[in-house]
This record gives structure tokens, sequence and C-alpha cells, in this order.
């Protein structure tokens, strides 16, 4: 099989989407291996971090994806990395939507998207700037805020892109989920900026969801530091 009919997939699990507007629905999560970016904070460092990444990288066919992705008979399936976008996604999507299924993308933003998505969520990092094309297609934006000066940094970056209708959540980097100071920076800014900001969490984290289903990697501490925990 061509390899452009396959993909390097880190891990496939069946849970529930933990974050953003469809928070809560049952999904099937195809993670993809590699990503140039490096956050810190990456709290799927296993997909780029060479003390975490095997010797060997699987590449698996887009049909197989497809035919264990709609034997889960979720609501849609997300695709998310590492970075996925450093992929052509078209053929992955190909074979999902010839399956029924309705497809999500979770990337940075920061390469061109290649594939046919119902949903783009765009979460943009410092280290690598969205493109424009990115940023107009996306559905939700996603802002990690590992410093409170992060949120009026992507208010700025992200000006041209901000409208009512389009969410702009915020996160707290998870490694400082309990800090009061990144806690009250994002509260203090969607009480006096309202719509589109939304506070954020990850609540899968908080049910351990992902790992209830067996095909789901053990977690690789934030960003490859023990330190930073998980």
């Amino acid at each position: 099989m061509p390899d452009a009919l396959k993909i390097p997939v880190h891990e496939c699990f069946h849970t529930w989407q933990g974050e953003g507007v469809h928070l809560g629905r049952a999904a099937y999560f195809i993670r993809t291996y590699g990503c140039p970016i490096h956050c810190p904070w990456c709290d799927s460092a296993g997909t780029w971090h060479p003390d975490y990444t095997p010797d060997s990288i699987v590449r698996i066919p887009v049909t197989k994806l497809a035919e264990q992705a709609a034997a889960s008979r979720p609501e849609f399936v997300v695709v998310t990395g590492g970075e996925p976008a450093v992929h052509d996604l078209a053929p992955l999507t190909d074979a999902l939507r010839r399956s029924g299924l309705r497809i999500h993308l979770e990337t940075s933003g920061a390469f061109a998207i290649r594939g046919a998505f119902d949903w783009i969520t765009v979460s943009p990092k410092r280290w690598k700037l969205p493109l424009a094309e990115a940023l107009a297609a996306a559905d939700e934006l996603k802002i990690i805020v590992d410093e409170p000066g992060a949120i009026a940094f992507w208010h700025d970056q992200l000006r041209p892109y901000l409208h009512p209708d389009r969410p702009v959540w915020l996160h707290p980097e998870w490694s400082r989920r309990e800090d009061p100071v990144i806690l009250h920076a994002i509260s203090d800014w969607i009480k006096s900026r309202r719509a589109p900001y939304r506070a954020g969490w990850q609540l899968h984290k908080v049910y351990h969801v992902d790992a209830l289903d067996p095909h789901s990697r053990a977690n690789v501490p934030l960003g490859g530091n023990p330190e930073l925990g998980y």
C-alpha cells in the first residue's frame, strides 16, 4: 500500500471529548506521531520527545483506521497529535467519510490543513504562529494560558478572527491548573471581555476517561519533563 494511504499513529482510543464546544460527547481519537513545535508543557510529548518515541513508528492504513473508528460507533472522530497537519490527512478523511463518520481536527494551525473536516479547533502556539487560512477556517480557538500575559498576547494576535459566534477557550496550562494567578487572570478577562471568551478545562483528565480504553498509551510527563508531572 502506498505510504500516502498510511498514517504514522501514536495511539487510537474510544473516549469522549474533554474540552471545547463538543465537551462530553462520545469520540474516537486518532493521535498521529510528529510535531516540530515542541511546547515545553506539551501533554502529548510521547508523539515527538526523543526520550519517549519508539525506535520504529507504525504507519497504519487509513482504511484500517476508519474500520476501527466505525466499530466504536462514536459521534465523531478527532484527529489530533502531536501536530496532525504535518501529514496529508486527505486520504484519512476520505476513508473516515466513506465510513459515515464526522471528523474533527485539533491543530496548532501552523501548517496547511489537508483534508475535509466537519469541525476545526485551532490551538495556536507562540513557537510557530498559526497561518491566516487556518485561523479563518477554525470553528473554535483554544488558548493555553501558561502565564497571565498569554491572554493579551493572543488577543492582539487573533483580533481579526475574533467573532462572538466563534468561541475562544482559555485553558490553564495543566501543570498550573491550581495556580490562582492563572485562574484569576482567566476569570478576570472573561468577566471584563465576555464573548467570544470562555473558561476552559480538560475534563477528560479529571475522569481519566482516556485510560479506560486499553488501546490508549500511558501518559508522558508534560513536555517530557518529569518535574512537571502529568
